[in-house]
């Protein structure tokens, strides 16, 4: 299991040529079970992941949900209810700020729901997703909150600083929520904040999909702090290279950066040294 950006991913945010050739082969050839966790949605994961040959589940939104490559839909949802999703954006309210709701639509669809002005920040993230086939964005939404679809994740992006109040905030008044900050792997003043139901996380659906599989050995690659609980969930943990030193020490190895195509190579000689 491998975290993508910072980690499977290069500084470009893309999967290298040498990357796809080695996990084509680890899946194809060594028989390889491999999959992906991360906060990115199936709208950009799957374009990325477009040239693996992969079969198994990816663990996406953080851990609320998994999305089939095979079959093109989502399985295993862990939805928000709306008194939750009311909670929470009350507190958004008291930082006169207002955050994406993300809802899957369908078996294949997600709808970005928005209210309000947005940050740079903000408009060049939906600017980069605007035009994805998998996810529709609905901005200026006055009705955001309120919608028949499931609520799978309540997402904003600012200051670190701005976030961190905030995060405090929904940790102390709302209960039925988990929430997950974590700094920008490129500039750390920036951060990202993640609301989903309680106790969901990527450690928790790696445990359900190792279940599914039945898989006794669980490997997970990771850079970013947000890694960690899925790290310490594994057998075996590997933080890459370019990792947050607290990864660092929490994994049970470093190997080398994201740039090197280290987690592919280090999955190929793991199965390699198993078949001996």
């Amino acid at each position: 299991m491998s975290d993508l950006d910072g980690t499977l991913l290069d500084d470009n945010s893309q999967l290298s040529a040498g990357t796809i050739a080695t996990l084509n082969r680890v899946i194809g050839e060594l028989g390889g079970l491999f999959s992906i966790a991360t906060a990115r949605t199936p709208a950009t994961v799957v374009p990325l992941m477009q040239e693996v040959h992969a079969t198994l589940p990816f663990i996406v939104i953080g851990g609320a949900a998994m999305w089939n490559p095979v079959t093109a839909n989502y399985e295993h949802t862990r939805g928000i209810d709306d008194t939750t999703v009311n909670a929470v954006a009350d507190v958004f309210d008291r930082y006169d700020s207002h955050p994406f709701i993300y809802r899957r639509h369908g078996d294949r669809l997600l709808h970005t729901h928005h209210y309000g002005a947005m940050s740079q920040q903000e408009e060049r993230f939906i600017a980069a997703r605007q035009h994805l086939p998998l996810k529709k964005f609905f901005l200026d939404d006055k009705n955001y909150r309120h919608s028949d679809d499931e609520a799978l994740l309540i997402f904003t992006m600012n200051k670190f600083t701005v976030l961190d109040a905030i995060a405090a905030d929904l940790k102390a008044t709302v209960s039925t929520c988990s929430v997950m900050l974590y700094h920008d792997i490129f500039n750390e003043s920036e951060g990202y904040l993640e609301i989903f139901t309680a106790g969901t996380s990527k450690a928790g659906a790696i445990r359900e999909l190792a279940r599914q599989v039945g898989a006794d050995r669980v490997v997970v690659f990771g850079d970013n702090r947000n890694d960690i609980a899925m790290m310490q969930a594994a057998d075996h943990s590997v933080a890459v290279g370019n990792a947050f030193d607290e990864v660092k020490a929490a994994a049970s190895e470093v190997i080398g950066p994201n740039t090197e195509d280290s987690v592919a190579h280090w999955i190929e000689k793991d199965l390699l040294k198993g078949k001996q």
